[in-house]
């Protein structure tokens, strides 16, 4: 608790509307005349994609924006943050401003995504992403240096996420202890709709690869050993497998490599898969269940099978319901229209690497419209994540989270409430998993 800061921050102003109510219109106001800034930032990253772990331009473009950010010198920047790709901007109130003997500050965390999809570009609107994080961050800083008395000790920090796409930058991240010490971290990401929360799902990767031997295809197949047909077998064995699947497990893959040539038994295929469930015990679950019907098909087509896993799993994201109700709260002030507490934990979802920092800090993810029906991870989406109207939605949603922001700030009981949601969703979590 800070005595005194909740007490001053909360008393009446001379209009009827508290100081806290005020500061949140400040943070608005700040990032509403930094708009024009963080459109070009989300336009030079939407204009020349990247991809997870390439991302040198978009790199480039966050890091001068922040060292660039005026006030002059006004964030400390670390650029090449644990990855190549990935950065670090912290701003904390001036050795001025700071109330002397002050205890441990409270560490914000505000994550930007940058990298896109191969073929079809930011067609998952991670540009967005990017600005919403740095927007949040620029009002938070903005209204706590308009306080006409010392803030409370506060930190705030930009950390720049590579790819979420593929390989999982958070959680090199997370590896390296860029999370450590941080007390609660928001980002917001794109869709079709308003959601305080959506139950993304524990992903696990796996590529496949079967060795048989080649042979000519008419005078002696007998000779081979066809590796083409142990993937069509594990194809098709996972397909029967459907039947099995609870509703809310997802398989999907590809065959990457089915042979050279059609004369030519094929020695050598690949398969790629991802696996998804509601949770990281049924992940294990289903991800068992999935690597037999591999193997079966090796067995059956006499070939050897090698399964290897992604470099990381995702977990599925743990929900703070203290946090996102004070998100709806603000973000409904604002005029922002959410779906319903019922579509949103029974409403379709993803993956993300973001469900690996709700293990280790509490956090917010929510998601918004930017002004288009189109479905992510197409060329529609990616044409709407760089258009004018997306700005507007964009921005918005980034009003809420730094108004969110300040409430944590100011209300040491929500704070402790979050807190507490995290222990109690962490503990569930691994009660379920050391119970399998």
């Amino acid at each position: 608790m800070r005595p005194g800061v909740e007490r001053s921050v909360e008393g009446g102003a001379c209009d009827g509307r508290s100081e806290l109510e005020l500061l949140k219109l400040r943070a608005a106001e700040c990032i509403d005349e930094a708009a024009e800034r963080l459109g070009a930032l989300s336009r030079a990253i939407w204009s020349q994609p990247e991809l997870a772990y390439e991302e040198h331009h978009a790199h480039r473009v966050l890091t001068h924006f922040f060292e660039r950010e005026p006030p002059a010198a006004s964030w400390a920047v670390q650029p090449h943050y644990q990855l190549p790709t990935a950065f670090r901007a912290e701003w904390e109130p001036s050795e001025a401003q700071a109330p002397s003997a002050a205890p441990r500050p409270l560490h914000l965390g505000f994550l930007c995504e940058y990298d896109a999809l191969p073929g079809i570009g930011h067609a998952c609107g991670h540009n967005l992403i990017a600005e919403v994080g740095a927007a949040a961050a620029l009002g938070v800083r903005g209204a706590l240096e308009g306080l006409p008395r010392p803030p409370p000790p506060v930190k705030v920090i930009v950390l720049g996420t590579p790819a979420e796409e593929d390989g999982g930058g958070k959680i090199d991240l997370i590896e390296a202890g860029a999370f450590t010490n941080l007390d609660v971290v928001f980002m917001a990401h794109p869709s079709q709709e308003n959601a305080a929360y959506l139950p993304d799902m524990a992903e696990h990767d796996v590529t496949v690869k079967y060795y048989g031997k080649a042979s000519h295809s008419a005078a002696y197949p007998w000779e081979g050993l066809n590796a083409l047909d142990a993937a069509v077998l594990a194809y098709n064995n996972l397909s029967v497998f459907r039947q099995q699947m609870k509703p809310t497990w997802r398989v999907h893959g590809i065959i990457k490599n089915g042979g050279v040539k059609p004369n030519i038994i094929p020695s050598y295929s690949e398969l790629i898969y991802y696996f998804r469930a509601p949770s990281m015990k049924e992940l294990q679950v289903l991800t068992k269940k999935a690597e037999d019907c591999f193997r079966a098909a090796a067995l059956a087509s006499g070939c050897t099978v090698e399964i290897k896993s992604g470099a990381h799993d995702y977990y599925n994201v743990l929900p703070n319901k203290s946090l996102w109700k004070a998100y709806m709260e603000n973000g409904r002030k604002l005029g922002i229209e959410f779906i319903s507490e019922d579509t949103m934990l029974n409403g379709p979802s993803g993956s993300t690497d973001f469900g690996n920092v709700t293990f280790v800090v509490p956090g917010i993810h929510p998601y918004f419209h930017i002004g288009s029906n189109a479905l992510n991870h197409t060329e529609q989406y990616t044409e709407a994540a760089g258009s004018q109207e997306a700005q507007f939605y964009t921005l918005q949603t980034a009003k809420a989270l730094a108004m969110t922001a300040l409430d944590v700030i100011f209300k040491p009981e929500l704070l402790e409430r979050i807190r507490e949601d995290f222990k109690l969703k962490l503990q569930e979590e691994q009660f379920v998993n050391a119970v399998e």
